[in-house]
């Protein structure tokens, strides 16, 4: 089956320019004009990927994002002249699983689907159940986390972050590392989209019940998730 993606861009020539440049990589796009547009089209159909404009008319691509993470865990790649370091933490903390700054070559673009598609690949394929008895599921499937029947809603991104944390339970996992594995780019100091990501995880986990597991800040080194459930 061709990959299926939603392509949000009100710029008439560069909304043409992707969609004949990924219909000739042989996927399936939609393309929408607005944020309008885009929420009837996420409604009709599934999509593989979403890559996303955030200035839009009427809709813009925040809000959008804001309503499809409500419902969907399909991965975001948004797309924005914006170059700023808040607009890139706004956009992960909404939820997107990646941020192209405007201008960009389609090389840079193709890489970065690409990227984006393996580690989604790679995620549904793996199911990481909790084998030590807290009632907690790491449903690779759905890419979320499942407590007492409540899921918590986690992003792409997110849920790579726990279940690179849960495979190294008790070990303090480097932020060089934890970029590479979980966002698949390279560290530099000024980036926090990873505690964006820890900040969300906590809470959403909370927002489950989920207690006993406690992601640790370590100093100078990163982070470690530690199990308190007893025994």
């Amino acid at each position: 089956m061709p990959t299926s993606l939603l392509l949000v861009e009100d710029d008439l020539h560069l909304r043409q320019d992707l969609e004949r440049h990924f219909r000739n990589r042989g996927f399936d796009v939609c393309a929408c004009a607005t944020g309008t547009e885009a929420l009837a089209a996420l409604d009709r159909s599934l999509f593989d990927l979403v890559l996303l404009d955030i200035l839009l008319p009427g809709i813009d691509g925040l809000s959008l994002l804001d309503r499809l993470r409500r419902q969907k865990a399909v991965p975001v790649m948004l797309m924005s002249a914006l170059g700023a370091e808040q607009d890139r933490i706004s956009g992960f903390t909404r939820g997107a699983d990646d941020y192209l700054p405007k201008p960009f070559s389609l090389a840079e673009l193709d890489a970065r689907v690409d990227a984006l598609l393996r580690r989604v690949a790679l995620d549904q394929r793996s199911v990481a159940p909790d084998t030590r008895g807290c009632a907690l599921l790491l449903d690779a499937q759905r890419q979320d986390a499942i407590h007492q029947g409540r899921a918590a809603g986690l992003t792409g991104s997110e849920f790579r972050l726990l279940a690179t944390l849960h495979a190294h339970a008790g070990e303090a996992l480097s932020k060089p590392f934890l970029y590479q594995t979980v966002l698949h780019r390279a560290y530099t100091r000024l980036d926090r989209g990873l505690d964006v990501h820890v900040c969300n995880l906590r809470r959403k986990l909370a927002d489950i019940d989920v207690h006993h597991l406690q992601i640790q800040a370590i100093r100078s080194q990163g982070y470690m998730l530690l199990d308190r459930e007893p025994g």
